[in-house]
């Protein structure tokens, strides 16, 4: 590839993927064509893209990116996946997919630009931001309803008790 043509690649990279802080890298050079194919669509229908990156123009290209880390990741025929609500379901859905395509090696990604790099198996594991906020809404929710509770149950317990007073009262006893 001519001098040229790298620095064309290195900044179309550059461009392509400056903005992103999150992102899964993995290997499929086990799967064949068709194989590849068929992943990239249900990848595409969760609306995540699978794109196969020169290594050397890539690591290049994230030098002075959110990227950078990956660079340690970066050896032989590599892909970057991105896209999806949240990298945590980007990893959710490659290591659902790692049992359909078992060629696929799932090797390390990034999240929210941070240094460490964790395994694609790891980020998997753990909550989305959705799940994150339904459990934080519930949380600040849950003193309230225990309070709600606390206030009723003694009335609820006070009305009985006088209902069934009442209801002697009618029967004549």
């Amino acid at each position: 590839m001519s001098k040229p043509t790298k620095d064309f690649v290195t900044r179309e990279y550059a461009g392509r993927y400056a903005d992103l802080t999150n992102a899964c890298v993995v290997s499929v050079i086990g799967l064949d064509a068709i194989s590849t194919n068929k992943l990239r669509g249900e990848l595409r229908s969760k609306k995540i893209s699978l794109h196969v990156v020169k290594n050397s123009l890539a690591r290049r290209a994230f030098t002075d990116s959110s990227l950078a880390p990956l660079a340690t990741v970066l050896e032989g025929p590599c892909a970057l996946v991105v896209g999806g609500e949240s990298i945590i379901d980007v990893a959710k859905t490659l290591v659902e997919l790692k049992k359909k395509y078992p060629a696929i090696e799932l090797k390390k990604g990034i999240l929210e630009g941070d240094p460490d790099l964790l395994d694609v198996e790891r980020l998997s594991q753990m909550k989305s931001r959705g799940d994150l906020l339904a459990e934080v809404a519930m949380l600040i929710a849950s003193p309230g309803r225990r309070l709600a509770g606390c206030i009723g149950g003694p009335g609820g317990r006070l009305a009985g008790c006088f209902k069934a007073i009442a209801d002697k009262e009618e029967s004549g006893q």
